[in-house]
């Protein structure tokens, strides 16, 4: 069993998740690698007492991540912190020898993601990848064989979105993702963005132009010091576009869209697939449930609802009756970060979001912010 020693940078509410995937890793079965939580950092002292009482193989605690990146005893990293600070900290961490998984967007703009890239391409050995986990729900790969199988035929058009309403309520204090100096002009495409273009990018369904409609929907948020504050990042962002399918050079419509405020989703992933063979519908919303229309021509048109076992892209000791859930595709997530680490490119089923996609999600998002500022379409080729 090859153990791999991790440190967290950045230990909120992602961090925590990785280290609860840490001590689930029993779950997993016939893999031949593990993670072993060894050193933490983050500017808040406070925090580590929750790892500290559930984490005793912990060795590091620090508010210094170069203390941490320095630390003979760390060969890898999770890094979870504001958009601002993932150039600085990634190549840090690349330039450390540090195998990375990094959030989302990988940088807060575009220049800071080729620098990031820049990084990895100087240092061939270590391995980096970002963190995208709503893919490895079952029904979600079942929609990804269908693609790579040729299922659908001809695409007619794909959507794919994250809605969440969490900012909801006006009342709710401001935060860094609000502030641009922090989040980046992305807004919510940075934010959430990521998740939505993990699978069609994984298909090669690459934009080809980009028409968006993004909006500020709170303008101010308390600002914890009894007054207000603005705020200065998109709220909810739509857009729509061209594709590209691989398969035989034909274009497609695809709508991508990530909504901070949308009412009634607590937080929903979907992807829609039609095709003039075979389409398909998943939503988090119902993750057992996967929805899927076979046509032959002059057949009837019906959709079928099939309620999807848990059928993971690696194996554990949850039978196939029962739901599969958020910390399920964390774990997941994971497995395919530490296999693919270990074992090299090709040796995971379905893997976590590369360098190289990061950036065409990049230059999206780069070309979805002058598209509404021109109210035009912009052209990404």
């Amino acid at each position: 069993m090859r153990t791999l020693r991790f440190g967290i940078v950045g230990c909120g509410l992602m961090g925590r998740e990785f280290a609860s995937a840490v001590a689930r890793w029993c779950h997993m079965l016939d893999l031949d690698v593990r993670p072993e939580l060894v050193a933490l950092c983050d500017a808040n002292p406070s925090i580590f007492e929750w790892y500290r009482a559930n984490f005793p193989s912990v060795r590091l605690v620090t508010d210094d991540y170069r203390k941490l990146l320095a630390s003979p005893e760390v060969e890898a990293v999770y890094c979870a912190v504001p958009h601002n600070l993932h150039a600085e900290i990634y190549v840090a961490a690349i330039e450390a020898g540090k195998h990375l998984l990094g959030e989302k967007p990988f940088g807060i703009d575009r220049a800071a993601n080729a620098k990031i890239l820049e990084a990895i391409r100087a240092h061939p050995k270590v391995f980096v990848r970002c963190s995208s986990e709503f893919p490895f729900f079952p029904g979600v790969q079942r929609i990804v064989k269908a693609a790579l199988d040729g299922r659908f035929g001809t695409i007619l058009e794909v959507e794919a979105g994250l809605h969440h309403c969490s900012d909801m309520d006006p009342r709710k204090p401001l935060n860094w993702k609000r502030v641009v100096k922090f989040n980046g002009e992305y807004g919510c495409m940075g934010d959430l963005g990521m998740h939505t273009l993990h699978v069609p990018l994984r298909l090669g369904w690459l934009p080809r132009d980009v028409r968006a409609i993004l909006s500020k929907i709170v303008t101010e948020r308390p600002d914890g010091k009894g007054g207000m504050a603005p705020c200065e990042t998109w709220d909810n962002a739509i857009l729509f576009g061209n594709a590209i399918d691989p398969r035989n050079g034909r274009t497609f419509p695809m709508t991508v869209t990530a909504k901070r405020i949308s009412p009634g989703d607590a937080n929903t992933w979907y992807l829609n697939v039609r095709g003039t063979r075979a389409s398909m519908e998943f939503s988090s919303r119902y993750p057992k449930s996967l929805r899927t229309l076979d046509y032959a021509p002059g057949g009837a048109q019906a959709w079928s609802e099939e309620d999807v076992n848990y059928d993971a892209p690696f194996k554990t000791i949850t039978g196939g009756i029962f739901e599969f859930g958020f910390g399920d595709s964390i774990l997941q997530m994971w497995a395919a970060f530490c296999v693919e680490l270990v074992h090299g490119p090709g040796s995971v089923p379905f893997g976590c979001v590369t360098p190289e996609e990061t950036a065409a999600q990049h230059a999206l998002f780069t070309a979805a912010l002058e598209s509404q500022k021109t109210n035009s379409v912009v052209c990404l080729e």
